[in-house]
């Protein structure tokens, strides 16, 4: 059989294309504040990670531009080697203290983190222990590990408890989890978490990829949010959701961050973060740190946006920060309700299966702290009448 056979028999996203319901893939023909240019009109934006709208902020894309200037547009060469820039050390250093850790080790990308982090830390004779909604990176990261894998359900920590008790495993384990998590915007359960790593000696990474700036006493994510930064072990986080730029970063116990800088494939056989990237996150942080009322604004927005819809009569879920999703069903329902409001000036993200279960396909809305009011009300508008339109409320 050609191996290629399976391609040319892939027929579902072109068939949606034909339709003219295809969501995905969309050219975007501005920049990403909350206005945006698609198919030559102009749409709000709430399918965009961009938390804080530090995307377009003067301070963070002058960085940038100063870095180009100083070190070129690129490494040319892995972290390991001659692409080791003091800006690079100098991030490490500011994450370290900003997520309370005693070190930090940034790599190219958030997938590359997750991927290198928990395949490199999980070997032979171990065990892991992921959420069945955890991102498709701490997934990845499983199945290239060396040990043991188990899923428990979504947020359940009975759940958890119960897989630690009957697995029965005698070498280390490592709790991964979403902080934030991306689909549904739900938190995780972290104190009982904790109580339950804890009585099975386990050691805890938190993705908080979507919590950083979003939550916390500082922005610094869901440890903070609970008060619990001493009891988690490792945190994860990305550059290309608050921080405006792209990379991600594990922070955590210096031992353990030196022994990923010299064995984690991902870090020493991938090109280091370019420098403006670097430079634009740097900017990202201070923002973060010194801008408090951003993270303020965002909040009362996600707020009301829950507020409203739960009123109008969507199914929310369990959101409780700035993803916020509105469930729709089956998959073609989810395309032509994804249309519906393209066509109504709003742009919003589709997620399908095998994102998620068979039946729950969902329109996956996400807010900026930069949204104004007027903005956030014509989004309702064109949901109340889309919603109607599909019979959902």
């Amino acid at each position: 059989m050609d191996l290629f056979e399976k391609c040319r028999n892939y027929t579902v996203a072109r068939e949606a294309m034909a339709a003219g319901l295809y969501p995905f893939f969309s050219e975007v023909e501005s920049s990403l504040g909350t206005k945006a240019i698609i198919d030559g009109r102009k749409v709000i934006m709430i399918g965009s990670n961009n938390y804080l709208g530090l995307t377009t902020h003067p301070k963070v894309t002058q960085a940038a531009i100063e870095a180009i200037k100083k070190y070129g547009s690129g490494c040319t060469g892995s972290r390991f080697l001659n692409g080791n820039l003091d800006i690079h050390v100098e991030l490490e250093r500011r994450l370290a203290a900003f997520m309370h850790k005693q070190a930090a080790l940034v790599f190219s990308t958030g997938f590359q983190t997750n991927l290198g982090g928990i395949s490199t830390l999980v070997g032979r004779g171990d065990a892991v222990y992921i959420d069945r909604e955890d991102h498709a990176s701490i997934v990845e990261g499983t199945r290239l590990c060396f040990g043991k894998v188990y899923k428990f359900k979504h947020n359940d920590m009975e759940d958890l408890d119960r897989i630690l008790r009957e697995s029965d495993n005698n070498g280390g384990k490592l709790i991964a989890v979403d902080g934030v998590f991306s689909i549904g915007g739900d938190i995780v359960n972290l104190p009982d978490l904790v109580r339950v790593a804890k009585k099975y000696s386990s050691r805890i990474l938190v993705d908080d990829a979507h919590a950083i700036g979003v939550i916390g006493k500082h922005g610094d994510g869901t440890a903070s949010h609970f008060g619990l930064e001493d009891d988690v072990d490792l945190v994860m986080g990305t550059f290309s959701k608050s921080f405006a730029s792209l990379g991600g970063f594990l922070a955590g116990e210096e031992s353990v961050i030196h022994y990923l800088k010299h064995n984690c494939r991902t870090l020493i056989f991938s090109a280091s973060m370019p420098p403006p990237a670097v430079a634009a996150a740097l900017a990202a942080l201070d923002i973060i740190e010194n801008e408090p009322e951003r993270r303020a604004r965002l909040t009362d927005i996600y707020t009301r946006m829950k507020k409203e819809f739960d009123a109008l009569g969507f199914d929310t879920g369990d959101s409780a920060t700035a993803i916020i999703p509105i469930k729709i069903g089956e998959n073609e329902a989810t395309f032509r309700f994804w249309r519906a409001l393209l066509d109504n000036g709003v742009y919003a993200n589709t997620i399908i299966t095998p994102a998620v279960p068979p039946g729950e396909s969902l329109i996956r809305t996400s807010y900026m702290a930069t949204h104004t009011d007027e903005e956030l009300d014509q989004v309702l508008e064109v949901f109340e009448k889309v919603g109607k339109e599909f019979g959902l409320i």
